[in-house]
């Protein structure tokens, strides 16, 4: 295990970039090496990272040019969706969609492919954008770099669920990247753990960290449950999920 690590499973400057291809439509300038694979997850909280400061500069600008609140608030959220190219809130409507319009794992695996999006789908991203816009209105002002700490939390459960869940799929995004070694998930869970404390303190930091775990934990068994494991899409609705439920948690110590 130890001359993997050093021989082939360590860090590398590439997979950053590999994690920002996979994750955003920002891009950096040196070359993503694809051959990582799952090995450059532990960079997915430095994308999280880096789309929540998006989020809060451009969300604290529209505050310093005097805008309302809710537009500001708005307007990060705008930042933090396009960021991603809304990757996570596909994630998040096709599991809506697929875990409760079907009524057998085959069912809803197809529905989850599907490009289309149901009333459930609708419902999830609705209540998904109104809970979000809220509560970063709320966190905005008292709290800004919580964003930037809750961005690179969330992309933490996405490793750990591609460790732990198998792919019901025989092809997909998830599947193609493959499973990240141990090493790589703590990695995930320890940078995106670091990030968060520093950011927002020990205490709230610590508080945070649990919610967005039991979320996870949750969201793990649900899929366990509906179609034997995760998915591209179930990653994208555990950011999603996790997401809202960290900022809930902030705004309600603030």
């Amino acid at each position: 295990m130890t001359h993997n690590f050093l021989h082939g499973n360590r860090p590398k400057l590439g997979d950053i970039a590999v994690a920002f291809a996979l994750l955003s439509r920002l891009s950096l300038p040196f070359k993503p090496d694809y051959t990582r694979g799952a090995e450059a997850a532990w960079a997915y909280p430095l994308v999280g990272a880096a789309i929540g400061a998006i989020g809060m500069g451009l969300g604290g600008a529209a505050l310093g040019l005097g805008l309302p609140l809710s537009v500001a608030g708005i307007i990060a959220l705008a930042a933090l969706i396009l960021s991603t190219g809304a990757m996570h809130e596909d994630g998040l409507s096709d599991v809506a969609d697929g875990f409760w319009g079907g009524w057998s794992v085959e069912d809803r695996l197809t529905i989850m492919k599907d490009s289309h999006v149901g009333v459930y789908g609708v419902i999830a991203l609705t209540l998904s954008l109104l809970l979000r816009a809220s509560l970063i209105i709320t966190v905005l002002p008292q709290a800004p770099l919580a964003l930037v700490a809750i961005a690179a939390l969330s992309r933490a459960p996405m490793v750990v669920l591609m460790r732990f869940l198998p792919n019901p799929r025989a092809a997909g995004l998830s599947r193609s990247v493959g499973t990240p070694s141990n090493v790589t998930t703590g990695g995930a869970a320890i940078l995106a753990c670091l990030i968060t404390l520093g950011l927002i303190g020990p205490l709230s930091g610590l508080l945070v960290i649990g919610v967005a775990a039991l979320a996870a934990f949750g969201l793990g068994l649900l899929a366990k449950a509906k179609i034997g494991g995760q998915t591209g899409d179930v990653l994208g609705a555990s950011q999603q999920i996790t997401e809202i439920v960290a900022l809930a948690t902030i705004a309600a110590v603030l």
